[in-house]
């Protein structure tokens, strides 16, 4: 249920109301003086911005030197109030604001601006329901001008054109008229990153992948794209619909999915198709999980000898699971030693290692790995011999560093991606595949 707000004040820092708009009859006029004895004149302010007083909640945030403060009198969604003024660490409706009248959102500026400011409550927020924030989107209706700030250099935002459908709320995320010489479409799997922690015998013992898809698009008119990755329920949907039993090939299952707000929700939960209008440029299209069928990138094989008080050997072999024409970049795998080490000597198949003992622990960077391959690393470790009794110590894991470009942990792939316009141009479609590690640690 999203929040029913009876009630928005903005007040100063000695608490005199600046501006105020009432939405419901359910809370009284003089309820502003409740939060300014029980809160503002008490050491509590800032604690915690939700309160409840005499049957209401107030949220509060300060912005400046201005309050925002939000009465309800029901059991309203907190979160949903808070994101009608903060939502993921960007201030939509104080943007809003200062894209009428530029500079800083502060006590002169609403001053200097209070006509304006009670059309855009009356448009942004209907009966204590948010409704539309887009700043483009409501200077095509509210035209007033704000009095700008002396020291603000922000030039004025242009009108969307031919925003029809963005009024509506159906495309506010791309406006029309948009034309390109050559229409091209860049798909990124990238950002896959493998999650893994590996035993002493380079078996997975845990494993996953989060990654994001990517999309630059630079579309002429108004397209609509039809996106199809090699997740099993789409498959299944798929077959389901055309009557067909479904085709052979590895399939995926997207354990967590999170969309932008431009891919049609209803038609994938009917048809499990990623179907948009995407917005002009570069955007993030989704976020998924995978937990099962990880394909991990490395077999990482490590072999710790303590030879004495004063010796280690270690040997390390690293071995690449996906194709010979691929290949990683940036490798890193770093060994971790005890504290008083005092020097070490390598023996490398490949790249160059060192003892970092910033960081105890021998560090082996690998420029370039090629698939289906295998590095080894042989170290000799001194240590400074102690006194003290020797203790068992735990072993920290090995950890690894790398991308790999056009390989996949996840097996997620596209299998297609269609194009629809009015005009029927044609389009030029790239697709690129990235892995990075994220946790990628292996037991010694």
């Amino acid at each position: 249920m999203p929040v029913a707000a009876s009630a928005i004040y903005f007040l100063n820092l000695r608490g005199d109301v600046l501006i105020n708009r009432l939405y419901r009859d359910d809370v009284g006029g003089n309820m502003v003086d409740a939060f300014r004895m029980h809160i503002m004149q008490t050491k509590e302010l800032g604690t915690c911005p939700v309160r409840q007083i005499g049957g209401c909640s107030f949220l509060y945030m300060r912005i400046s030197n201005v309050y925002i403060v939000i009465v309800v009198s029901s059991n309203a969604n907190v979160a949903c109030a808070f994101k009608f003024v903060l939502a993921f660490c960007r201030l939509q409706a104080v943007a809003l604001f200062k894209s009428y009248f530029g500079g800083a959102f502060d006590e002169d500026a609403i001053r200097n601006n209070f006509v304006l400011i009670y059309e855009l409550l009356d448009e942004i927020m209907d009966y204590g329901y948010p409704q539309n924030l887009s700043p483009e989107i409501l200077k095509l209706y509210i035209t007033q001008e704000g009095v700008r700030s002396p020291f603000s250099s922000k030039p004025s935002e242009r009108a969307v054109p031919n925003a029809t459908l963005q009024v509506t709320g159906a495309v506010g995320w791309r406006r029309e008229g948009l034309v390109y010489k050559k229409n091209e479409v860049i798909i990124f799997i990238a950002l896959a990153v493998a999650n893994g922690y590996l035993s002493n015998t380079g078996n997975a013992l845990r494993s996953d992948v989060t990654g994001k898809i990517l999309m630059k698009c630079f579309l002429s008119g108004m397209p609509d794209l039809k996106l199809g990755l090699n997740d099993k329920i789409g498959l299944e949907k798929e077959a389901q619909l055309k009557s067909r039993p479904t085709k052979s090939g590895k399939t995926i299952e997207l354990d967590d999915v999170t969309f932008h707000q431009c891919v049609n929700l209803t038609r994938f939960n009917s048809e499990k198709t990623v179907s948009f209008v995407p917005p002009d440029g570069e955007f993030e299209l989704m976020k998924y999980r995978i937990t099962e069928g990880v394909n991990l990138p490395f077999r990482v094989l490590p072999t710790i000898k303590e030879l004495g008080r004063t010796r280690m050997e270690v040997n390390v072999v690293v071995k690449s699971t996906f194709g010979a024409k691929m290949f990683a970049l940036g490798v890193v795998i770093k060994v971790p030693v005890p504290k008083q080490t005092a020097k070490a000597n390598f023996q490398v198949t490949s790249g160059r290692a060192k003892y970092n003992a910033s960081l105890d622990c021998l560090v082996w960077k690998i420029r370039k790995f090629p698939g289906q391959t295998e590095a080894t690393m042989s170290a000799e470790v001194e240590l400074i011999s102690t006194m003290a009794e020797k203790m068992a110590s735990t072993k920290p894991p090995i950890q690894m560093e790398f991308q790999v470009p056009m390989f996949t942990a996840s097996g997620l792939r596209v299998r297609f991606l269609k194009v629809w316009e009015k005009t029927g141009y044609n389009t030029v479609e790239w697709v690129r595949y990235i892995t990075k590690a994220g946790s990628y640690e292996i037991r010694c």
